[in-house]
């Protein structure tokens, strides 16, 4: 069975353009006195060099449509993206969220008196957000998860420099993190310090003890952490970075493997950034919408980004923390993500939350049953020790064996109508995928994921070149990874090539 079936290559407006086709008619005067005090008056400007595509509304709502056919999400089939979680958004979330009611809403821009029901919303969130990490207060500012890495990093800078503690500055950093991690570390001020990780897939305690000196500021990590597998002596990774007078940070990408199960806030973190388009359900891709929020406790609280929701006297208000790092975005963020977050939480409680994480777990280690004797794949790192919400498998002996990449995995799987799961990271594990499926999943969607990759396994040993070629029943065929990474190098379509000899198309 496949989630989709292959479509065609779309071509671009400019190409369907004709002449003489327009997109909207007129019905009565008044209208088009409307049209034409809103046209462009060109003049003889360079304006009048533009050529603009002329298309009827029909072939403009053909070519959307078409688009839309083309795409996968989650609404399609499964969207594995290990550490890139993507569950499905339930429809009443998405009618509120996106109805003109909510998208309206500002808390600051709305008199307080007319923004109290959104504040509540939002008061509740930090509510509900302070219980699952286990932390003093949370700012629902940030836009996105490496913004609320950023805030974090910026807190932890100002606590140190507020205290006279200039020299401090490094950020621990294990080497199976997040790209993002190091990139934060780095915008804020700190100079990385990777720590490897040992033999059983988890923080190597004898490189850190001995990265530790008086210069730590901090230290940032996930747990679970990227290869699915929970950090088992996190109690004395937290009691060394305390001891060096180093705050510890939780990258909560992975917050879906522990979920109503354990809290970051006992672990011994400082502070915590939560990813409301992953582990919350509001929908994500292409850069948004997204939001970040980060929460910290004791001292640490006082530093948070934007402003916090309180409550005085029964009413909801807007506030700064005393030493806050400032603002990572416009006010108060992401309302509809936040909103969708809220309807989800709402809708689970924390038996339903607690219940996703679990869920989570299952899917992950009944598909690394289902692979588990396959020729060709490992699972690296202590193959003994279930995995949380995510995890990494190798074909490396499968590459050594067929010359088949992990790549050649993914595209394959492409042609099979589903969606490839992340390559070639955590960078430790050669040949990499990693995948996961989250709690929404069922049982017979992970077992034709299983099957596919199984096929595509034998195929790599029988006939290694059909793999090479995948994927071939998509609508566009293998990319040159290297040119599709430099747009600049792409070859246009004829016609944009021709309408740019001819100086129409810059």
């Amino acid at each position: 069975m496949s989630f989709r079936q292959a479509a065609w290559e779309e071509p671009l407006l400019l190409e369907y353009s004709g002449e003489n086709r327009t997109g909207f008619m007129p019905i009565d005067e008044e209208a088009e006195r409307l049209v034409s005090s809103v046209k462009r008056e060109l003049g003889n400007t360079a304006r009048e060099k533009l050529d603009l595509p002329e298309l009827s509304e029909l072939e403009v709502v053909r070519h959307f449509t078409r688009l839309a056919q083309q795409s996968y999400g989650v609404d399609i089939g499964p969207v594995p993206l290990g550490s890139c979680t993507m569950k499905y958004n339930p429809r009443l979330a998405w009618k509120i969220s996106l109805s003109e009611l909510v998208l309206d809403l500002h808390p600051v821009l709305l008199e307080e008196e007319v923004a109290q029901g959104v504040l509540e919303i939002m008061y509740d969130l930090q509510e509900w957000f302070k219980e699952l990490t286990g932390m003093d207060e949370c700012s629902l500012q940030p836009p996105a998860g490496a913004s609320g890495e950023l805030a974090g990093i910026l807190m932890i800078r100002k606590h140190h420099y507020e205290h006279g503690w200039v020299h401090k500055n490094e950020i621990l950093i294990p080497d199976n993190a997040h790209g993002s991690n190091p990139a934060s570390a780095s915008m804020g001020g700190f100079r990385v310090v990777r720590i490897p990780t040992d033999s059983n897939g988890q923080v190597d305690l004898e490189a850190l003890r001995h990265s530790i000196t008086e210069n730590v500021a901090g230290m940032m990590l996930t747990n679970p952490n990227t290869l699915g597998l929970f950090e088992e002596k996190i109690a004395e990774i937290s009691r060394l970075v305390h001891e060096a007078g180093g705050l510890l940070y939780y990258d909560g990408a992975n917050l879906n493997g522990i979920l109503g199960i354990v809290r970051p806030g006992d672990m011994g973190f400082d502070i915590v950034h939560l990813n409301i388009h992953k582990t919350f359900s509001a929908p994500h891709g292409s850069g948004g919408p997204g939001a970040g929020v980060v929460c910290a406790k004791g001292p640490l609280k006082e530093y948070l980004p934007g402003r916090i929701v309180v409550r005085e006297g029964g009413r909801y208000k807007l506030k700064k923390p005393a030493k806050g790092v400032g603002e990572m975005s416009y006010a108060i963020a992401n309302i509809p993500a936040l909103i969708y977050s809220y309807i989800f939480i709402l809708g689970q409680g924390l038996e339903g939350l607690r219940a996703a994480a679990v869920g989570s777990i299952l899917a992950s280690n009944y598909f690394i049953k289902l692979v588990s004797n396959v020729r060709g794949i490992s699972l690296p790192f202590n193959s003994r020790k279930p995995r949380f919400h995510e995890l990494v498998i190798s074909v490396k002996k499968l590459t050594e064996e067929t010359g088949v990449s992990a790549s050649d995995i993914a595209r394959y799987l492409l042609d099979r109508g589903l969606h490839a799961p992340i390559t070639y990271f955590p960078l430790i594990v050669e040949e990499a995928l990693m995948i996961e499926f989250t709690e929404t999943e069922t049982i017979e969607n992970i077992e034709r994921y299983a099957q596919a990759v199984k096929e595509a396994v034998e195929l790599a040993y029988r006939e290694p070149d059909a793999l090479k070629n995948a994927p071939v029943n998509t609508t566009r065929k293998r990319l040159d990874a290297v040119r599709a990474n430099h747009p600049a190098t792409v070859t246009p379509s004829y016609k944009v090539a021709k309408l740019r000899e001819e100086g129409k198309l810059e």
